[in-house]
């Protein structure tokens, strides 16, 4: 509901602190959904189920994605701001009925005081099983959200020398390659478990894959769209960790964990996409080329996923070791 009324507020506001705080309001409003359905699927379901069902809501957050284009730019010149927010209102306040409409699990509910959940909440962050996962997903998820946010268009126009209107048409491609990560992810990844075939391992596939196309990328080597979009898919598959670590907590702790990593992925996604601006100009600074400049930073944000997924690796092996046999785990890994 504070969605709504802040979707509201931007169809009627009229100067730039109206505009301002209703957008903040929709942030505020929004910023829990996601979490706030990772944890209904593990109250709901068996954590086997937990990447699929994932996937299939992030499959629904791509698709509004999608809308926010081209549809959103047939719209416009129609129902203008005060139609379009209207409408983002209304839908914002039809879902909050469905949400609020929905009964809960008996026996759901966290129990204990703010204190001992933030204790709790400082147990995870403490956790070796945490630490295994957020410097992985921090680096790979969190650099390709700084990457497709902010910094694709112009690597694609100043390295590999496109137009806007291509660099633009590329958004829609990897928006569509992200969703048809999520939507493969959320079919197939149940018959690959049984198969034998563990939703860690896929994971680790994807993110594997995703440094590859990195490296393709950085060299030049393939079609520019093509790997872009290979890479969104692949770093789609990458979401299969929120999953991943939930299996590895208690039910209970199931929305702390996941907003922890979530956490982790935006202040990665954060100061990549700020670092990679400071090494871009003190690289230009220094005498180099935009086009050199860029394929440095690349390069150097290449490495710290190298270095976050070969950490991940290296736990897995760890832990493994420490048992003196395959670790075992929800997954099978």
């Amino acid at each position: 509901m504070i969605a709504a009324a802040g979707s509201a507020w931007f169809a009627f506001g009229s100067s730039l602190a109206e505009l301002a705080l209703a957008r903040a309001a929709i942030g505020l409003g929004v910023c829990a959904c996601l979490m706030a359905a990772f944890k209904a699927f593990s109250i709901w379901y068996p954590v086997e189920r937990l990447p699929s069902l994932n996937a299939a809501v992030m499959v629904a957050g791509g698709l509004g994605a999608l809308a926010a284009t081209t549809p959103l730019a047939w719209l416009a010149p129609l129902l203008g701001r005060h139609g379009l927010f209207l409408l983002l209102a209304a839908l914002a306040a039809l879902a909050a009925l469905g949400i609020y409409s929905t009964p809960d699990k008996p026996a759901s509910a966290a129990g204990g005081t703010l204190g001992q959940q933030l204790r709790e909440l400082l147990n995870v962050l403490r956790s070796r099983e945490f630490w295994r996962y957020a410097p992985m997903t921090a680096s790979g998820l969190g650099g390709f959200v700084a990457l497709q946010g902010l910094w694709a268009v112009p690597w694609l126009m100043q390295v590999g020398g496109h137009t806007r209107e291509v660099a633009a048409f590329h958004l829609l491609l990897t928006t569509l390659a992200m969703v048809s990560g999520f939507l493969l992810t959320a079919v197939c990844i149940g018959p690959l478990r049984r198969r034998g075939i563990a939703p860690g391992r896929v994971m680790a596939l994807g993110n594997a894959l995703g440094l590859v196309t990195m490296l393709a990328l950085w060299s030049g080597v393939g079609s520019t769209h093509a790997l872009w979009f290979v890479l969104a898919f692949v770093f789609a598959v990458g979401n299969i960790a929120y999953a991943e670590i939930t299996s590895r907590f208690a039910p209970t702790l199931a929305g702390r964990v996941n907003a922890a990593l979530n956490l982790a992925t935006f202040v990665g996604a954060f100061s990549i996409q700020w670092g990679y601006g400071v090494m871009l100009d003190g690289l230009q600074a220094a005498g180099r080329s935009i086009a050199d400049s860029h394929r440095l930073t690349f390069v150097t944000l290449l490495a710290l996923q190298i270095v976050g997924f070969g950490w991940f690796l290296w736990n897995r092996r760890a832990a493994r070791a420490a048992t003196g046999t395959q670790l075992q785990t929800p997954d099978g890994e």
